[in-house]
């Protein structure tokens, strides 16, 4: 009888150590009484505090570099080399210039840039004509290499991985939230930049996030390579690059472009 009593009195308590025990990221810990919530909680260094943007006044968030506010284009130049030749109208928008031989073509930030959050509201004319990939093309090229569609698909057919919203012939998006002609839309993307093997081959590949009009449209989806308009994906190493707005052609009418910036990450 004392030896039963003996095993039940072992048994409870190894009971109660084992409801005692729990698991952090995948290592045992046994609890003690010397144990407080405070060993898990640390106060440094502080969260840098920032200021969020104002919708109502289109303001962007305090740590923002602000990359067009409506009155000049000191932050952009000619991507063949020269001033940006966009025109800037007096609603504070930017209209893109197709004329080459007047500062047109596409367009990049004079600074470069790794990982970063992006904000950018664009827009097709109300009197947009054309269809398919010819009505209101142009493009936001990540790092000049990886570009995410700018399009007209509100009422407009094209293959689905090049409507707006897409990461270029590589992933389409995942709904289309595609405002009408004459409206703005927005884009939110958070771009983690890639890494690269000393032989040139992806160590980490470029990942995107795009939110379009408040609607996740690219969902934390990976790049296999560069963006091309004719063949696949190809792995090209590089270090930070511009962010790159695309004159795309002359089959449609300019759309236009405001309240641009980006944090860096």
């Amino acid at each position: 009888m004392r030896k039963a009593l003996m095993i039940l009195a072992f048994c409870a308590v190894s009971m109660s150590a084992f409801a005692q025990t729990f698991v952090i990221r995948g290592t045992r810990h046994e609890k003690t009484e010397a144990m407080k919530p405070t060993m898990s909680e640390f106060y440094y260094p502080e969260i840098a505090k920032v200021t969020p943007g104002d919708m109502a006044t289109n303001s962007a968030p305090s740590d923002a570099i602000i990359l067009f506010d409506g009155k000049d284009l000191s932050k952009w130049q000619g991507a063949r080399g020269g001033e940006a030749g966009w025109k800037i109208n007096p609603d504070g928008s930017m209209t893109v210039n197709k004329d080459m031989r007047n500062g047109g073509g596409d367009i990049m930030t004079k600074e470069s840039f790794g990982d970063f959050q992006l904000h950018i509201e664009w827009k097709v004319p109300e009197n947009i004509t054309g269809e398919g990939q010819a009505r209101g093309n142009s493009g936001v090229y990540l790092q000049n290499k990886y570009e995410v569609q700018i399009l007209d698909s509100y009422a407009n057919e094209t293959y689905v991985n090049g409507q707006a919203g897409s990461l270029y012939k590589q992933s389409a998006p995942l709904v289309n939230p595609c405002r009408k002609p004459g409206e703005w839309n927005e884009y939110d993307i958070i771009y983690t930049a890639p890494t690269f093997t000393a032989d040139g081959r992806y160590r980490t590949y470029p990942i995107v996030t795009v939110i379009f009009n408040g609607v996740i449209v690219q969902n934390n989806t990976t790049l296999v390579g560069t963006t091309e308009y004719i063949g696949f994906p190809t792995t090209e190493p590089h270090g930070d690059g511009p962010i790159l707005l695309q004159c795309h052609g002359d089959r449609s009418e300019p759309i236009s472009f405001r309240n641009i910036w980006i944090r860096k990450l």
